[in-house]
C-alpha cells in the first residue's frame, strides 16, 4: 500500500513536490478547527472534562468511606457487640447512595462520549469524501475513509477518556496519598522517607513505562505493516468479484502468505511483550503491601486506614501506569493515525484537483460532482 514516501513527498510528481500542509492533520483539524463542528468539539469536550472530574470526586468519597467502614469492622471484630445493626446498615446505605450517583453519571457520560466521538468521525468523513476524486485512485482509499476513521474514533473513545480520567485521578488522589503517607513509619530496607508511598508509586510506574516502551518498540511498525498486507489481500478479492482473471488461487496464496508471515511476527513479539506486561502488573499488586510491611508489623495504623492507603495507592499507581495499561491500544492507534496521515499527504499533493473536476463535470452536465454536505449533527 503505497501512500507516499516516508519523507512526505507526493506520488506521481515529477518534481517531488511537498504536500500542502493545510491539508494535513485533518484528523484533528476537521473537528476542532472548523466552524461547523466546533459547536460539538469545544463545549462537548468541556462537558466531558467536568463529568469526568465529578466522577473522580465521587471516587474520592468512596475512598473515604472505605476508611470509615473498615474501622467499623475492626471495632466490631475487636470488641463484639460494640456496634449496632443500624450503624452497620447505615454505612452500607452511604455507599449505596454514592455508588448509585456514580453509576448514573458514568452511564450518562459514556452515552454522550459515544455521540461526541461519532461526530469526530463524521467530521473526518466529510473532509475525506469531499476530496474523494483526488484520492480515489490510491490503493486502499475506501478502507481509509470507512474503516480507519471508524477505528480511529473507537480507539480515541477509549484512550482519550482513560487519559483524562488518569490525569484527574492524579490531581485528586496524589494529595490524599501524600497526606496518608505521613502515617507510614518507614520503607523496608530503606528506612524513613518523607511521603514515601507517593515516591514508590511514581518510581514503580515510571520503571514500568520505560520497560514497556523498550520491550514493545517494534509493535507500531508491525501493526502498520499488518494493515498493508491485509489491504492488499482484501483488494485482490474485491477485484476478483468482477474480473475472472483476478484473484486466482496462486495470487491469493501469495498475498495470504504475506498476511500469515506478518501475523506470526506479531504473535511472537506480543508473546514476550505480554510476559513482561502481566508479570509487571501482577507484581505491582504486592507493592503497597511491601511498602507498608514495617508499619503493619508494628501496628501503627488501623485496618480502615490501611484500606484507604492501599486504595489511594492503587489509584495513583494505575494512573501513572496509563501507558503500560494502554500500550497495546496505543500501538493500534499509532498505526491507524500513520495511515490516515499518509492518506492526507496525497490530498495535500493536489488540493485543487477536486475543484477542477467539479467544474469539468458540471460543464459536461453529468451531475457526478454534485456534493451535498449533510446538515444533521
Amino acid at each position: 500500500m503505497n501512500f507516499g514516501s516516508q519523507t512526505g513527498r507526493c506520488l506521481a510528481s515529477p518534481q517531488g513536490s511537498q504536500p500542502d500542509p493545510n491539508q494535513e492533520k485533518q484528523v484533528f483539524r476537521s473537528f476542532f478547527m472548523t466552524r461547523r463542528w466546533c459547536v460539538w468539539s469545544v463545549p462537548g469536550g468541556a462537558l466531558i472534562l467536568l463529568a469526568t472530574w465529578y466522577k473522580v470526586g465521587l471516587d474520592v468519597r468512596i475512598n473515604e468511606w472505605f476508611g470509615d467502614f473498615y474501622n467499623l469492622i475492626q471495632k466490631a471484630l475487636g470488641k463484639p457487640g460494640s456496634i449496632t445493626m443500624d450503624e452497620y446498615l447505615g454505612q452500607l446505605a452511604t455507599f449505596g447512595r454514592i455508588a448509585g450517583l456514580y453509576v448514573l453519571i458514568a452511564v450518562g457520560t459514556d452515552f454522550f462520549i459515544k455521540h461526541y466521538v461519532f461526530r469526530w468521525r463524521a467530521a473526518m468523513n466529510e473532509f475525506y469524501t469531499a476530496h474523494w476524486q483526488t484520492v480515489r485512485g490510491i490503493e486502499g482509499a475506501s478502507q481509509r475513509v470507512q474503516e480507519d476513521t471508524m477505528r480511529f474514533a473507537r480507539l480515541m473513545e477509549g484512550l482519550g477518556v482513560s487519559f483524562m480520567r488518569s490525569v484527574m485521578t492524579l490531581l485528586a488522589f496524589v494529595p490524599i496519598l501524600w497526606t496518608l503517607s505521613a502515617q507510614v513509619t518507614e520503607l523496608p530496607w530503606i528506612g524513613m522517607v518523607s511521603h514515601s508511598l507517593v515516591w514508590v508509586a511514581i518510581l514503580f510506574a515510571l520503571a514500568g513505562t520505560v520497560l514497556m516502551g523498550l520491550v514493545g518498540f517494534r509493535l507500531p511498525g508491525l501493526e502498520f505493516n499488518n494493515q498493508r498486507v491485509e489491504a492488499a489481500y482484501r483488494k485482490e478479492l474485491v477485484y476478483g468479484e468482477d474480473d475472472h482473471q483476478r484473484a486466482d488461487p496462486q495470487r491469493l496464496g501469495h498475498l495470504f502468505g504475506n498476511v500469515r508471515r506478518n501475523y506470526f511476527r506479531l504473535f511472537f513479539h506480543y508473546m514476550y511483550f505480554d510476559v513482561v506486561k502481566w508479570s509487571y502488573l501482577q507484581f505491582g499488586t504486592l507493592i503497597p503491601y511491601i511498602a507498608l510491611a514495617p508499619t503493619l508489623i508494628t501496628g501503627a495504623i488501623t485496618l480502615g486506614l490501611m484500606q484507604q492507603i492501599v486504595r489511594a495507592f492503587g489509584r495513583v499507581e494505575s494512573s501513572f501506569q496509563y501507558l503500560v495499561n494502554s500500550w497495546t491500544t496505543i500501538v493500534e492507534l499509532i498505526s491507524v493515525y500513520k495511515r490516515l496521515r499518509a492518506f492526507e499527504r496525497q490530498i495535500g499533493c493536489n488540493p485543487t484537483a477536486l475543484s477542477s473536476e467539479v467544474t469539468s463535470d458540471h460543464a459536461r452536465g453529468d451531475g457526478r460532482a454534485r456534493m451535498s454536505t449533510p446538515k444533521r449533527m
